[in-house]
């Protein structure tokens, strides 16, 4: 058998993400509860950002941006210029806040990396995924970092091809259905599905059944390498 390849999303999966949206979501409402409850404006600001993510892709600046649109419309257009600074200040503390990784993430791709080929391959700003990447103090361990601005079928084709590498060698290793597992299993790879404690709106997908010698789901990191062995001794 060939070298494996083990990918890894980073966002919720290696370090925490959404939670620290979902916090700032919630104090951006607060300050917007003048205009609107916190549904309609929660409403609003997916809608807004289903509508954007062609224009501003994945990210926190996308999200400041479609924050900012979602409160002049609620307010119909009385959101005040202290208000619209609050917001942005908001963002600027999501961009610098310090990276957390999850449990067992360090130990468990220090642990990996001694057999496998180890890849990153995420969505979102491409300065903002290197900075938390840096931050993190994970890059030596990756052979290679990708940060697209999609993840379908077509991405991981592109970035097999790109890296000679063959479908049946490789595996991603993510929390969302949608962008790491789905796509995934259209190529022809394996995937491993670790649920985080939220998932944003945008990426929520039906599993369904797939097949157990393709894809699994795992509790946590820690896990993976159990899963890998088992998925190498039906092959």
């Amino acid at each position: 058998m060939s070298i494996l390849t083990l990918a890894f999303d980073a966002d919720d999966t290696l370090w925490h993400n959404e939670t620290l949206f979902a916090v700032t979501s919630e104090q951006i409402g607060a300050l917007l509860a003048p205009y609107a409850d916190s549904d309609n404006l929660h409403r609003r600001l997916v809608e807004t950002e289903r509508r954007n993510l062609r224009l501003f892709g994945y990210g926190v600046k996308g999200f400041t941006l479609s924050m900012i649109e979602s409160a002049i419309e609620v307010s119909e257009g009385r959101v005040s210029a202290r208000e619209i600074q609050a917001i942005l200040e908001a963002g600027k503390k999501l961009l610098a806040h310090p990276i957390e990784l999850l449990p067992q993430v360090r130990e468990s791709l220090e642990g990996l990396a001694k057999k496998h080929n180890l890849m990153m391959i995420t969505k979102g700003d491409l300065f903002h995924q290197e900075s938390r990447l840096a931050m993190s103090g994970l890059g030596d361990l990756f052979s290679a970092v990708e940060i697209v601005s999609e993840k379908n079928a077509e991405t991981y084709r592109k970035i097999l091809r790109r890296y000679h590498l063959d479908a049946e060698d490789f595996v991603m290793v993510g929390n969302s259905v949608k962008s790491d597992i789905l796509p995934v299993l259209e190529v022809g790879a394996r995937a491993i599905y670790i649920p985080y404690e939220i998932t944003w709106e945008l990426e929520v997908a039906e599993l369904g059944n797939p097949d157990p010698s393709r894809c699994r789901r795992c509790q946590s990191i820690a896990e993976v390498a159990g899963t890998v062995a088992e998925f190498f001794q039906t092959v």
